[in-house]
């Protein structure tokens, strides 16, 4: 370890954590894990995993300091209370959104902040994962013409308390780099989707709901609903390319904030003929129109992060899709295998 540049994971029992330790791991690092919770559908890769909750200020103090009692590199946060538009935008957890995901950053902040001013050091890097979702509402209206390039933040007027709170929190951690000289990286994701992703219960993305809903479907085919009209436009990127920009803009002087997304803009009618392809199934859409929206249209602008990283996007949705669609039925396909022998030893 000693010989071995550290990082820190904090949110690394969720998706794109997970991936992240992972790569890091696949670089040489030496990477402490941390969440709430563990990987669910995977070990960590992580060298040292710590269950903890990152709201309290106590345990961060402590977490980010590595074995070798030295200030990490790096760290990466990804942790935040989130979810899909059905968690996000029903406004019946805006307070926890706001409040769980602000105490996790202003407890990292201040708690490196400390660290650097006791030890006089100022060595470790911090990533930020912003989210689209700040982008204002105004300018995605039009669903054939969003506008989310970085300058169009402002004037802010995020569509929702998630969006408000990442706008505020990009905001922190620049203000923490100016005045107290911490190095921050800021990317914005857009849509970020794949394997090892939560594909159920409330909290899923479009592109696992929908996967799990064409899954769950027989051979022949069959309807699936869809919420809204489904003309609703969005741009989804594979979480492989996700990881690839993000380790980009920590390796680079760039600071950000930058899209970090996929150009293909595609409706959500589009994102269920692509999963019916893949799946060689024929599929009906029944249209919810009273169902959790979020902006009418929403396309990552890439013009800044190939100017300043020489980044972008190489994978199409179809092939994204095609991968995780096999992983969500592969996943629901252990899940009946497990219930039939439950209930054959039941009956036994």
């Amino acid at each position: 370890m000693a010989n071995s540049k550290t990082a820190l994971v904090l949110g690394a029992g969720g998706f794109i954590g997970s991936h992240m330790v992972k790569r890091l791991r696949s670089e040489g690092y030496w990477v402490r894990g941390v969440d709430i919770k563990y990987p669910e559908f995977s070990v960590s890769a992580a060298d040292d995993f710590v269950q903890a909750d990152l709201r309290d200020a106590v345990r961060v103090k402590e977490l980010i300091i590595s074995p070798d009692s030295e200030p990490f590199d790096e760290i990466y946060q990804f942790a935040a209370d989130m979810g899909g538009a059905g968690y996000i935008f029903t406004d019946e957890h805006s307070a926890d959104i706001m409040h769980n995901s602000a105490s996790i950053n202003l407890n990292v902040l201040d708690a490196v902040r400390d660290y650097n001013e006791t030890n006089n050091v100022n060595a470790t890097k911090i990533f930020y994962s912003s989210s689209a979702c700040m982008y204002p509402e105004h300018n995605q209206l039009d669903p054939d013409n969003p506008d989310c390039r970085e300058e169009s933040a402002y004037p802010a007027n995020p569509d929702s308390e998630y969006g408000w709170e990442k706008l505020f929190s990009e905001r922190l951690f620049l203000a923490y780099n100016r005045n107290y000289g911490i190095p921050v990286r800021v990317a914005r994701y857009h849509n970020i989707f794949g394997p090892e992703g939560t594909w159920e219960g409330g909290k899923e993305k479009a592109p696992a709901a929908i996967c799990r809903k064409v899954a769950y479907l027989p051979e022949t085919g069959g309807s699936i609903e869809v919420w809204g009209d489904g003309l609703q436009t969005r741009s989804f990127l594979f979480i492989n390319e996700c990881i690839e920009a993000t380790r980009r803009l920590m390796d680079g002087e760039f600071m950000g904030p930058v899209n970090i997304g996929s150009e293909e803009m595609v409706t959500i009618n589009q994102l269920v003929e692509t999963a019916a392809k893949v799946s060689g199934k024929v599929v009906q859409k029944r249209h919810k129109l009273d169902a959790p929206l979020g902006v009418r249209g929403r396309n990552s602008n890439n013009d800044l992060i190939r100017e300043k990283l020489g980044w972008d996007y190489s994978q199409s949705l179809e092939e994204g899709i095609r991968i995780t669609y096999a992983w969500i039925s592969e996943q629901i396909k252990s899940r009946k295998e497990s219930e039939t022998t439950s209930k054959e030893l039941v009956n036994a």
